[in-house]
């Protein structure tokens, strides 16, 4: 299966203090059993894109749920 690179950016932004929507799509990534890595912009994950594609909507639910203003996220194969 292929794999693939994804990025997301969770707003509101909050220099050095990531806040609950942000770190709810990470634990919901990683619920997915996926390796994300958060940067100091973007959170980065490498992986299966058919696990990526189905723990998507799960981050974006998330993500809104605990507060998220916005979310951008850009997926390429790997």
């Amino acid at each position: 299966m292929a794999n693939a690179h994804l990025e997301v950016f969770v707003e509101p932004f909050r220099e050095n203090d990531p806040g609950p929507h942000v770190t709810a799509v990470i634990e919901a990534a990683t619920a997915a059993g996926l390796e994300p890595d958060m940067g100091p912009f973007a959170t980065e994950i490498q992986g299966n894109i058919d696990v990526m594609a189905d723990a998507i909507a799960d981050m974006i639910r998330a993500g809104f749920s605990k507060g998220a203003t916005a979310m951008q996220l850009r997926i390429e194969a790997a």
